[in-house]
Parts: C-alpha cells; sequence; structure tokens
C-alpha cells in the first residue's frame, strides 16, 4: 500500500465522509482554493460527472476588480448558486477538502447560503 501524504490523508477523510452520508438526493460540492484563486464544482457522486462549475479563472472574471480574495470568494459563490438555481439545484453537500472552514472557504459557504443552496 502506498503512504499517502497529510494532505491526501485529510482530504480523503473528509471526501469519503461526505460521500457516505450524501445518499442518492444530494450532489456534493467540492471546493478548490490556491494562493490567489478559487473554484468549486458540482458533483454527482453516483455518475461520477462534474454537473457544473464556477472558477476565479474564468473568461469574464479578468474584467472584474477586486481589492481582496475574500471578495473574489463571494463573487464566484454567488456566480455557482445562480448557475445552480437554473439547473434547479438546491440541496448540495459541502467538501470543503483540506480546508478548514475559515477564511475564504466559510465566506465561500455563507455565500452560497444566502443565495437559497441548502447543506
Amino acid at each position: 500500500m502506498m503512504k499517502l501524504n497529510t494532505s491526501s490523508r485529510k482530504k480523503y477523510r473528509v471526501t469519503n465522509k461526505v460521500r457516505r452520508v450524501a445518499g442518492i438526493g444530494r450532489l456534493r460540492l467540492s471546493i478548490f482554493r490556491s494562493s490567489k484563486n478559487i473554484s468549486a464544482q458540482i458533483i454527482d457522486d453516483n455518475k461520477n460527472i462534474t454537473i457544473l462549475s464556477a472558477s476565479s479563472i474564468e473568461k469574464g472574471m479578468k474584467d472584474i476588480k477586486t481589492s481582496s480574495k475574500s471578495e473574489l470568494s463571494r463573487i464566484v459563490a454567488e456566480k455557482l448558486a445562480k448557475k445552480a438555481k437554473e439547473k434547479k439545484i438546491n440541496k448540495i453537500y459541502f467538501d470543503r477538502g483540506v480546508y478548514k472552514y475559515h477564511g475564504r472557504v466559510k465566506i465561500f459557504a455563507e455565500t452560497l447560503r444566502k443565495n437559497g443552496m441548502d447543506f
């Protein structure tokens, strides 16, 4: 068996717990955060497909002038919530991955809740 590094173990532990409790009716929202950007995708684990995604490196996002990375998280979360409403998705499970529920990840989640997502 291959030995995993600390971040891989954390991500595996959190994601597997979310998958176990997810069931059939809900989709998983996976988040990725780098030093400058943030992205998220809504995944159907039963079919193993990504349904929709939003990122701070998409076309049109470079035009938006933001003063902080947390503001960028808020904008991407609003964009994802809007896309999800169009596809009639409102119940999800939030998969924070390796990241603590703090800072930009917390802002992202709270903005999604304000825009009608249920998790």
